[in-house]
């Protein structure tokens, strides 16, 4: 049956071998079939073109026979296995019936209720081409799948953004920040749909709760990434947090940060947050000591970020630690993953070429990451260090530029002795704690982790 329906040279055949032949025919053949049709009515359409006709693929399906095959998807699909059913409405989106067909609404109901039973690759193929004609509740659906959440799906993403922006007006902010939260897990950075999210903020920030906004703002901050309605958006958060700094402390100090990563200081709500009244009501709360932490961690930003600042700090009564403990490398990888986010954050700051992670130095020094960085505070590339550190050959050894070259590795070797060593401890640094290179290499480190881990 299969080589029957691959080999028809027109729709009416296909219909005609999957019609009269029902007990040969099983639910892979379903969507064979319709992907069969779907490639001769477009060749149909391509041959009526060049001939001046109008006929179109509106024309096959309404013929009874197509609708007969409709019927048969529909009262079988409860019983077709996961693959038959994404390739079914893999082929029914590629042959064009709209999403409010009858064939189309129980498909999508069928693989909604399978959700949680897709493997990576039938996710992907239900999403690549009918997602665009989802509803707020087919995307919350997809959202708050566990296998969706876990898995990278950039190819969607990437064309998620797309419509996303036609769609957004009809979403529920439970649905937008389930979108947010998936984009920031996986570091999706697609400016399009990251413009999207605040676009979305910007318009019903007033209406939304405090705790919605955290979850919508973060990628932003997660991915170092300033939204193209920033001028707008940020004024508008500090205005939103003027008012709603006690509903939610945690948020608050969260969105707080965010904004301080992104280089927005709102000196107003800082005051707030400061505040005695603050502070107590974090105290009688049951998230006090992690409200404690982070509050800690926004002080150390405004000691390193804010200089103008002169309103009210947090009380050093209050102040602990990020960790209640030094971190072996091992710990923090296992538990935090640090290692990995810092490395993302040089590739974002300075670039793959001004950093090494995992380097040995001579005489034996192991470093998680080298950073060549000069007295004004410049990353150099350390494009030239391996080469630098072999014997330079005869003719070469007397040169200046060997010279000074051997003499800039001696240095950064020496240098490194300094602020890094070997010990293989991880620990929060906070204000005059921080070690790492130069003043401005801090701030950097701190906008886009909002902390800074260096080796002690």
């Amino acid at each position: 049956m299969k080589r029957l329906i691959e080999r028809s040279r027109s729709v009416g055949e296909v219909l005609r071998w999957v019609t009269q032949n029902p007990g040969k025919v099983s639910a892979s053949h379903y969507p064979i079939a319709l992907h069969k049709l779907g490639q001769l009515l477009q060749q149909q359409q391509g041959q009526a073109t060049v001939n001046g006709e109008s006929r179109g693929p509106s024309q096959v399906l309404e013929q009874p026979e197509f609708q007969s095959l409709c019927q048969a998807i529909i009262s079988g699909c409860s019983k077709f296995d996961n693959f038959s059913i994404v390739n079914c409405l893999y082929a029914a989106a590629a042959l064009g019936l709209p999403g409010e067909s009858p064939l189309v609404r129980v498909l999508e109901d069928e693989s909604r209720s399978r959700l949680g039973r897709f493997n990576q690759k039938d996710v992907s193929m239900m999403l690549a081409l009918c997602a665009q004609e989802a509803n707020n509740k087919a995307l919350e659906a997809i959202f708050s799948s566990q296998l969706f959440y876990e898995n990278r799906q950039e190819r969607f993403i990437r064309s998620m953004a797309e419509w996303l922006p036609r769609k957004a007006e009809n979403l529920t902010p439970y649905t937008m920040a389930l979108i947010a939260k998936y984009v920031a897990r996986h570091r999706l950075r697609e400016p399009r749909l990251l413009d999207t999210i605040a676009n979305f903020l910007l318009k019903r920030g007033e209406q939304l709760d405090s705790k919605v906004i955290q979850k919508l703002v973060f990628p932003f901050s997660r991915m170092n990434y300033r939204p193209s309605n920033h001028s707008e958006l940020f004024p508008k958060l500090e205005a939103i947090l003027e008012q709603k700094a006690g509903s939610s402390p945690l948020a608050t100090v969260n969105i707080l940060m965010s904004m301080f990563q992104l280089s927005h200081f709102p000196q107003t709500v800082l005051h707030q947050v400061f505040s005695p009244a603050f502070i107590t009501n974090v105290m009688s709360s049951p998230y006090a000591l992690i409200v404690r932490r982070y509050l800690s961690l926004l002080d150390a930003a405004v000691e390193l970020e804010f200089h103008d600042y002169s309103g009210p700090r947090l009380d050093p009564r209050y102040r602990v630690l990020m960790f209640e403990h030094a971190l072996t490398a091992d710990e923090a990888n296992r538990k935090y993953s640090y290692k990995g986010l810092v490395a993302e954050a040089l590739r974002q700051l300075v670039g793959e070429e001004c950093y090494r992670q995992d380097e040995v130095l001579p005489p034996g020094y192991c470093t998680d990451f080298l950073l060549w960085i000069n007295r004004s505070g410049t990353v150099l590339p350390l494009s030239r260090v391996p080469a630098a550190s072999k014997a330079p050959p005869a003719h070469a050894a007397t040169s200046p530029a060997a010279i000074s070259l051997r003499s800039s590795v001696l240095a950064l070797t020496s240098d490194l002795q300094v602020v890094l060593s070997v010990n293989d401890k991880w620990h929060y640094c906070q204000n005059s704690d921080i070690l790492v290179g130069s003043r401005a290499m801090r701030d950097r480190h701190l906008r886009l982790l909002g902390y800074c881990l260096v080796q002690v």
